[in-house]
């Protein structure tokens, strides 16, 4: 009987808390019940450490190309003693033009020429640049304001940032928006109302959703800094490590906000196909991040004003971390905003929620969601 008193409340409702658990607990276990779910999961991971394992390899042997080649009569020019070059050894001018026409090496250096390295570099039918501007005299630099960051491992990091929120927050979105609808069209939601109030079984959608959609985020995290450490990364991952757990905090709270809105705007239609269209709005609130990451990773001003728009701060501000350009208290201050908007957006979307979950047949309009009395 005390049990049965503190899970029930007088109306004969289960307690908001508990009630919103036992919600979550079902939309978590019905996706992993999934076989589908669980090895389109499986696959994601996969590719995401082949893709890491696959770029750590192609950094470490310098590139999809490899070393080149090249013959060298004498001593080896101080040019080519890095790794993106294998020399070999030969005995004079006409050794290495053998060499080059029978395709043994990719070019050629030896003595003599009228520049000033005094070197001639042989080749077959097309100048080899790389190996020219490896000999090439050239003057000193002085970098004013150095970077550490390479401008295209930069873009890299962004495109992974936006493609890893956009996957996750358009693949768990859809998940709960079907799961309104079909909760609608087969009546079980007027069943759950009997015991739980139509804001709670809201919530329970949200917290069991984003919960799936954080679990999948770590996950990917995990795997790519298992891949790192595998082909010798170690330094690239020092330097995300910041960037990449905010990632994962503010996505947490972002995915909570765009929840949210894709169970209230399900709620106002009945059939499945009309998903699509409802939501339409949110899809657009994910896109413009992926794409204005990419496009702008080297715009600090437009990074920052991504950091504090709910909808982009989780890529904006892991992204600035990334390239140093952010001070320690700007993502508390995100995080904050974060906060306000979640609280704005629950407080609509419960509204509608509320309003259309039990009305079937046409599309319920928004302003008519909007003004119904609870």
């Amino acid at each position: 009987m005390t049990k049965h008193t503190q899970t029930m409340n007088s109306s004969g409702q289960l307690a908001p808390v508990q009630a919103a658990w036992l919600v979550a607990e079902r939309e978590i276990t019905s996706k992993l019940r999934s076989k589908a779910f669980v090895i389109s999961s499986l696959v994601l991971l996969l590719f995401v450490l082949g893709g890491v394992l696959f770029g750590g390899f192609m950094s470490n042997s310098g590139g999809f190309g490899g070393a080149t080649t090249v013959a060298v009569v004498g001593e080896v020019p101080a040019g080519l003693d890095s790794d993106a070059f294998e020399t070999v050894t030969v005995t004079d001018r006409a050794a290495a033009e053998e060499a080059v026409l029978d395709g043994q090496v990719d070019a050629a250096v030896v003595p003599g020429g009228d520049t000033a390295v005094a070197l001639t570099v042989l080749a077959a039918d097309s100048p080899p640049m790389e190996l020219v501007q490896a000999l090439s005299a050239t003057p000193s630099v002085e970098l004013l304001a150095p970077t550490t960051q390479n401008p295209f491992l930069a873009y890299i990091i962004a495109v992974a940032f936006g493609v890893v929120f956009m996957f996750s927050a358009i693949t768990y979105g859809t998940t709960i928006a079907q799961s309104v609808v079909e909760e609608k069209q087969t009546r079980i939601v007027e069943i759950l109302l009997a015991t739980v109030s139509a804001r709670t079984i809201l919530a329970g959608k949200i917290i069991g959703n984003s919960l799936l959609a954080l679990g999948q985020v770590v996950a990917i995290v995990a795997v790519a800094s298992v891949g790192m450490l595998a082909t010798g990364q170690d330094l690239l991952i020092g330097e995300l490590g910041t960037a990449l757990i905010w990632f994962v905090i503010l996505f947490a709270f972002g995915f909570v906000l765009l929840a949210a809105l894709y169970s209230a705007l399900a709620s106002l239609v009945s059939r499945q196909e009309d998903v699509p269209s409802a939501t339409s709005p949110v899809m657009w609130l994910v896109m413009i991040p992926y794409v204005a990451v990419i496009f702008f990773n080297d715009n600090p001003t437009v990074l920052a004003i991504m950091s504090y728009i709910p909808f982009s701060a989780p890529v904006g501000m892991p992204m600035r971390l990334y390239l140093g350009i952010a001070e320690w208290w700007e993502p508390l201050a995100a995080l904050l905003v974060l906060f306000a908007a979640i609280a704005l957006v629950w407080w609509i979307g419960a509204r509608i929620y509320a309003a259309s979950i039990l009305r079937t047949g046409a599309k319920v309009k928004l302003k008519d969601a909007l003004t119904s009395v609870d």
